[in-house]
């Protein structure tokens, strides 16, 4: 692990990583894991557990609090 990596861990996630089920008005995300995204620009996806993932990810942004509530 990168010291950039561990750096973006000790932080709140930038992005909520979530697959999409369902179509229309039934539609449903379900969450799969995290997301930060890094100085370079890039994404560092972190998916909760082992599982195997169909399908395209959605990243949402998260909401950040102020820092006086963090």
């Amino acid at each position: 692990m990168t010291a950039q990596t561990q750096n973006d861990q000790n932080r709140g996630p930038d992005f909520y990583a979530k697959t999409k089920e369902g179509h229309g008005k039934t539609v449903n995300f379900e969450q799969v894991g995290v997301a930060w995204e890094r100085e370079d620009g890039s994404i560092y996806f972190k998916p909760y557990g082992k599982q195997v993932i169909e399908g395209p990810i959605y990243l949402f942004k998260a909401e950040k609090k102020p820092a006086a509530e963090a």
